[in-house]
Formats: C-alpha cells, sequence, structure tokens
C-alpha cells in the first residue's frame, strides 16, 4: 500500500482516472490517442493520433485541475500518502509554523502511515494549506532543497509527495523561484561537498518539470537551469546529483520542445559514458548507468550508437519481466531482469510465467532501499497505478516490503521481524503450493510462512512488484545461481518457461509507436480495445 495522494478520492476523479486506466491498460495499441480528450466536453474517442507529447501532457493537466466531487467509497485507499482533510468552512487557518521543522516531521513520520483510517499527518496538511499561496509554496520549495538529508532513502519520494500534491504553481511563483535559485553551471560546481542541496535542487526541478505540461515546462526550463543540469551530469559531481539531474532532464523531455532543446547540448555524449555504469558494484552509480542507457534508448539518441536490446544477450533467459503488463512509467532493461520506477505514481510489474502446481523460488537484489512491495500475485490482482494499489493490496496477492518492515495483504500490513533492507540485500521469495504457503527471507533468513492469500487463490501465481518513486530492483528468475537457496527442494522459472525471441524483446518507446502507426485498424472495432467489433454506442458523442 502506498502514498499516493494527499486529497480524498472523489467520485468524478476515480470516473475518469478509471477510464483512463482502462485506455492505458490496451497500451501500447491505443498510445497515438491515448487521453486527448479525457475533461470538458471532449470525448475521450477524439482522435489525435501522433500527438504523443500533447496526450501525455493533457491527461496530466487534467488530473491536476479537475474539479473535485466527495466521493461515496467510505475508505479511501491511501496508506502512506493519506488524504488530506482539508479545513471546514468555519475551521480557522492553522497557525504557521517553521516550514523546515514540518518538512523534517513529514519526512519522518511518512514511513509510519500505513493504515487507511489513518490521519494525515498535521504537518503534510499545514505545508498543504501554506503552499495555497505564491509565498508560502516558494518557502516549502526552499525548505524541501534546504533541509531534506541525503542519507535518508525516502527524502527524493517526500520531496515528489508533497510537491506532487500542492497547488500548481503560477507563472510569477515559478519566475520567483528561479530568480532564487540563480541556477548555472558555475552554480552547479558550488558547495560540491554539500551534495544534499544539489540533489534535492534536482529532484524538485524534476518534480516541477511532470507536474508543469506545455508552456509552463518550456519557460522552466531556462537557459540556466538547463546549464545547472547539464553540469550536473559531470564526474566531478555526487553520483546522486548526478542521477536526479538525469531525472530531471528525463522530465522535462517530456515536452516535445524541451526534448529537442536538450538533445542538441550533445547530452548523448556525456550519457555515453554514464552508461559504462550500468553494473557498477557501486549501487548509486548503477541507477546511475541505468538511467544513462534507458535514456539514450528512449530519448536522447545517438546517431551510430545501436540501440541496447539489439545487442543484449537474451539466450539464456526465458523469463523475464512482462512489459506488455505494465503502464509507460515503469523502466525495464533490456534483458527485462531490472525496474525502475521515478514517476510519482505507485507503478506494479509481473513475471512473464505463472505457476499453478509445485514449489517455486526467485530472488531479488535490492538496488535501492526504498519503499517497494514485492511477492507473488495472479491475474486478478488489481494494479492501478494512480491510486496506490500495488502488490499485497488485494485478496489476489501478497508482498513483502522491507523499508517499512511490513507483510501486506489484502491492502492490510503487519509487521515482520527482519531489519530495512539495504542496498545490495538479497531477497528470496518462496511459493509452496502444496503446502499453501509463501515464505520470504533476507539475505537467507526466513519469516514464518504467509498462508492468508490461500484463502482467495490457490494458482495462477506470477513473481510480481510495486515501486514507490525513484526505487529499483534486479529479479533472478534462475538464469544465475540463487544466492541463497532454500533448504528444500524448488523449482525455478527459467528452467519450465519458454518465450520466443521475439517476445523477449522490449522495445524502446520510439520503436513501439513506430509500430503502432503501421498498425491498421477497422472501421467497425471498438475505439477502446481495437479488438472486438463495437456494439455500444456512447451518449452523446455517438462513438
Amino acid at each position: 500500500m502506498i502514498v499516493v495522494a494527499l486529497v480524498v478520492f472523489y467520485a468524478s476523479r476515480s470516473l475518469l482516472q478509471g477510464l483512463l486506466l482502462t485506455l492505458e491498460h490496451h497500451v501500447p495499441r491505443l498510445l497515438g490517442a491515448l487521453g486527448a480528450g479525457a475533461m470538458g466536453n471532449s470525448c475521450v474517442c477524439r482522435d489525435d493520433s501522433g500527438a504523443e507529447e500533447g496526450a501525455e501532457s493533457r491527461t496530466r493537466q487534467a488530473e491536476h485541475s479537475r474539479a473535485h466531487v466527495p466521493e461515496a467509497r467510505s475508505h479511501p485507499r491511501d496508506p502512506v500518502r493519506p488524504p488530506r482533510r482539508g479545513r471546514g468552512p468555519h475551521e480557522p487557518r492553522r497557525k504557521k509554523q517553521n516550514v523546515d521543522g514540518l518538512v523534517l516531521d513529514t519526512l519522518a513520520v511518512i514511513r509510519t502511515l500505513v493504515d487507511n483510517d489513518q490521519e494525515p499527518p498535521y504537518s503534510m496538511i499545514t505545508l498543504h494549506e501554506m503552499a495555497e499561496t505564491d509565498e508560502g509554496w516558494l518557502e516549502v520549495v526552499q525548505s524541501l532543497i534546504r533541509v531534506i538529508p541525503l542519507e535518508d532513502p525516502l527524502g527524493p519520494a517526500v520531496i515528489t509527495l508533497l510537491l506532487d500534491e500542492c497547488p500548481l504553481p503560477t507563472k510569477d511563483a515559478l519566475q520567483k523561484l528561479t530568480e532564487i535559485l540563480n541556477l548555472s553551471g558555475a552554480a552547479a560546481c558550488q558547495d560540491a561537498r554539500h551534495p544534499a542541496k544539489h540533489r534535492n535542487t534536482t529532484a524538485v526541478l524534476g518534480c516541477l518539470a511532470e507536474k508543469l505540461a506545455g508552456p509552463a515546462s518550456i519557460g522552466l526550463l531556462s537557459p540556466g537551469i538547463l546549464e545547472y543540469l547539464l553540469h550536473s551530469l559531470n564526474f566531478q559531481s555526487h553520483p546522486t546529483v548526478m542521477l536526479f539531474a538525469l531525472i530531471a532532464l528525463e522530465k522535462f523531455a517530456q515536452t516535445s520542445e524541451n526534448k529537442m532543446t536538450v538533445s542538441e547540448s550533445c547530452i548523448s555524449d556525456q550519457l555515453i559514458l554514464l552508461e559504462k555504469w550500468t553494473d557498477n558494484p557501486d549501487y548509486l552509480k548503477r541507477q546511475v548507468g541505468f538511467c544513462a542507457q534507458w535514456s539514450l534508448d528512449n530519448l536522447f539518441l545517438k546517431e551510430g550508437r545501436q540501440l541496447t536490446y539489439e545487442k543484449v544477450d537474451l539466450t539464456n533467459i526465458r523469463a523475464m519481466l512482462n512489459s506488455n503488463d505494465v503502464s509507460e512509467y515503469l523502466k525495464i532493461s533490456p534483458h527485462g531482469l531490472e525496474a525502475r520506477c521515478d514517476a510519482s505514481s505507485f507503478e506494479s510489474v509481473r513475471c512473464t510465467f505463472c505457476v499453478d502446481a509445485g514449489v517455486w523460488y526467485y530472488e531479488v537484489t535490492v538496488i535501492t532501499s526504498g519503499v517497494m512491495q514485492i511477492g507473488w500475485a495472479t491475474k486478478d490482482s488489481k494494479f492501478l497505478n494512480h491510486e496506490g494499489y500495488g502488490i499485497g493490496d488485494d485478496e489476489y496477492s501478497c508482498a513483502y516490503d522491507g523499508c517499512r518492515q511490513l507483510i501486506w495483504y489484502n491492502a492490510r500490513s503487519k509487521p515482520h521481524s527482519h531489519p530495512c533492507w539495504k542496498e545490495g540485500d538479497t531477497i528470496g521469495f518462496l511459493l509452496d503450493l502444496q503446502e499453501k504457503q509463501m515464505i520470504f527471507y533476507l539475505n537467507g533468513n526466513q519469516l514464518p510462512a504467509e498462508k492468508q492469500v490461500f484463502s482467495s487463490a490457490v494458482s495462477g501465481f506470477f513473481a510480481a512488484a510495486s515501486f514507490m518513486s525513484y526505487q529499483q530492483c534486479e529479479f533472478n528468475f534462475g538464469a544465475k545461481p540463487f544466492k541463497y537457496p532454500p533448504p528444500i527442494k524448488f523449482s525455478t522459472f527459467n528452467d519450465y518457461a519458454f518465450l520466443t525471441a521475439e517476445e523477449k524483446i522490449i522495445l524502446p518507446r520510439h520503436r513501439r509507436l513506430a509500430l503502432l502507426k503501421q498498425v491498421s485498424i477497422r472501421e467497425n472495432c471498438c475505439t477502446l480495445c481495437c479488438d472486438e467489433i463495437a456494439d455500444t454506442e456512447l451518449r452523446p458523442c455517438g462513438h
């Protein structure tokens, strides 16, 4: 269960998001037309093919601007980012407090917020109210940059959490923030011994780039900010600063004009050097390498460079993460065994192989030590990334959470006795369908068996995981030796699964879009799934 909104989910939002999620489920087939007119008087069926960036931008803008109506659901689903309880019509505004203290209080309490019925913490509510004015919003942003410590694994996620649900900044507030920060290439070299300020600055810029769209995002990427982010990719910078500068540039590139501007800066030359860190034993540098390779394959293409999927050796890999079963926000490596989320949503993924009987085992290497829920799910599991539903949040899945030291089942959690996981730890997952039990291991140390999921599901299990912002891990389904094999006889996915050469390919976005443009759709087919013949008319648009 994960934080995804500081506001109560409302009926109009749920209906519209439900429709968007239905469409997103059919991506990539509908990628060209998705999200074009989900708001206002436009029809969701409206054809805006070829507007990749426009669809994403309009969807993102709509999510932050739609009116709210109280929802009928009695217990909104929101454990870590709980719904905001705003002031009532006769409730006085809370007394302004020290902003830095409120930010640190939020950071301290965030990993303890796990139940649906918990009130959002006072600090989060107060910060959100402060951000309703330009002056208050600027104070909150400056505090996030100033006080979030470098070593806290949830620091960047808290920055995203707070900014994502604050009101959209005005043009004047953005201009004022640009003046206050006064960023440039020279600024990137200052205070090199204190990288927390630069990491937080790049994280804030990335969050704003994702939150804003179109002209606002273009205006924010000033020459000084672009120079600052590019200089932050130099090897003199701390790896965590390099990482979040690259993520910020990725998010700015969601707007096509920004993408062209960044590409013209010859960023790909630096990314070629950073890509060499992909398998670095330093897990922070490994994240930089992963994101550099992903950017080179998907965003900032280098002429003459062979795309990674074209040269990766997949000969011995027979089971991998299912790239066709995820949203566009989850990054999956070309070999299909490593995944990362840099979006503000709670992204989930399943393995390509399903098991119905026997004893099965797989391992995960923790690359980042923040919030992830990893375990087992079935085809009936509900993954709603924007509402925070992931592994362990329904009756058909069960998950291990090593950051908050919890076991998740049916959106309820219970503590476990393992210490907090850390980078490089190995998590083991045993599924015994004979004894109807799941066992979780941390570096070979096992927990008591979990059996509650078998009251709802007894077969059809997949390895699966959900990721909070800026989290990453690597899966081993048996293609290489396990570090901590359990002391019982078990099977591995890689021994029994099979994928064709074509099924193993994880195409970059631009290649996938090129294929989509070649797909012909019958005139009488459903405009949502594009598979079946249309037999239902939408009113009043008539589609």
